[in-house]
């Protein structure tokens, strides 16, 4: 059986739905089998060091399992430091690494911007230097591993619209600090923009480590705003804290993320106000990271960028399973139906 691209029948669209899952799964398989090539050989006695901007909440514990994962099977010693978003404990940390002369240097970072010089130095010493979740500017790493952060903020911001049928008024709640984050912010703008029946009544860009909490902020963005159908969130912190706003106020707002993860799935799946997350795959980030620094080890080559899988995850993608926690390794995402958005 065959079907045009213009055949939009249902049963067409069945079997073009299909295809691309198909083709996700294979795609996601064949990325587990690379990770994975018991011929293949690494170097085992490598000093590998990762400055992690992070590695608190679900994101964070991802990204070190990822890491730790890929050098208990690829091989080599691993030395792990944690910035806890301080942006000169992160230069400071580089620095020191890029000083020890390892095999390779894991970073990702929680302010990129700020810790540019710090990387552009570290290139300079001619280490190989990997980038987790987030490009640094003015930098050229060996290999970066990221989500479409603008593709993800444009994604939840058109679940909006379209669940809103393309009127309605809502609000934002940016992460500006990291200038991957921000693309985010922009993705979903450049949606609302071209629809007029949608105002955008209210904007709040959050600071990390501020005094002011993610619930606090939805608090008053509810207050402020009597009438509001809708909230988009730049990462599930705020979602997650800004359904108990939400909530505890009576309202009947839903509200959007970024990031996926056992908490965010739980809100979902119990049919709260948070409707929607865009769940990246922070441990393949991580995981890609160390197997092209094996890689380059070896004289072969890495991709300058490697955009890792990304899933909308809403109710029904939840429907009678178990909450994953492992769906962002290879392969796993598949066995669960889910299809790549991004």
């Amino acid at each position: 059986m065959t079907t045009s691209e213009g055949d939009n029948s249902p049963q067409a669209a069945r079997l073009r739905l299909s295809r691309r899952g198909f083709l996700s799964g294979a795609a996601a398989l064949t990325v587990a089998a690379a990770l994975a090539r018991p011929g293949r050989a690494f170097a085992q006695d490598a000093q590998f060091c990762a400055s992690l901007g992070w590695t608190v909440w679900e994101s964070g514990r991802h990204i070190v399992n990822g890491y730790q994962d890929a050098i208990n099977r690829l091989g080599g010693t691993l030395t792990i430091a944690d910035a806890n978003y301080d942006v000169k404990k992160q230069a400071d940390q580089i620095a020191a690494f890029v000083a020890s002369k390892p095999a390779a240097i894991f970073i990702t970072p929680a302010d990129a911007a700020a810790i540019a010089p710090a990387v552009q130095a570290a290139v300079a010493s001619g280490v190989p230097i990997f980038c987790g979740d987030s490009y640094v500017p003015n930098t050229t790493v060996t290999s970066t591993a990221m989500s479409n952060n603008f593709g993800l903020g444009a994604y939840g911001a058109q679940y909006i619209v379209d669940r809103l049928k393309g009127k309605g008024k809502v609000a934002l709640v940016s992460l500006p600090s990291n200038e991957s984050w921000d693309q985010r912010t922009l993705g979903a703008k450049s949606v609302f923009a071209r629809y007029p029946d949608i105002q955008v009544v209210y904007e709040i860009a959050f600071a990390l480590g501020g005094t002011t909490t993610p619930r606090q902020v939805v608090d008053n963005i509810l207050t402020a705003n009597a009438e509001l159908d809708g909230i988009w969130c730049a990462w599930d912190g705020a979602a997650s804290e800004g359904t108990l706003a939400i909530k505890a106020a009576g309202r009947d707002t839903f509200i959007t993320g970024i990031d996926g993860g056992q908490q965010s799935f739980e809100y979902i799946q119990a049919g709260s106000p948070f409707a929607l997350t865009m769940a990246q795959s922070f441990y393949e980030m991580a995981y890609m990271n160390a197997f092209y620094a094996h890689e380059v080890i070896a004289g072969r080559k890495a991709p300058r960028f490697v955009i890792t899988p990304s899933y909308a995850v809403t109710q029904e993608s939840l429907a009678d399973i178990e909450i994953p926690d492992n769906y962002d390794q290879p392969g796993e995402a598949a066995k669960l139906g889910w299809v790549r958005a991004l």
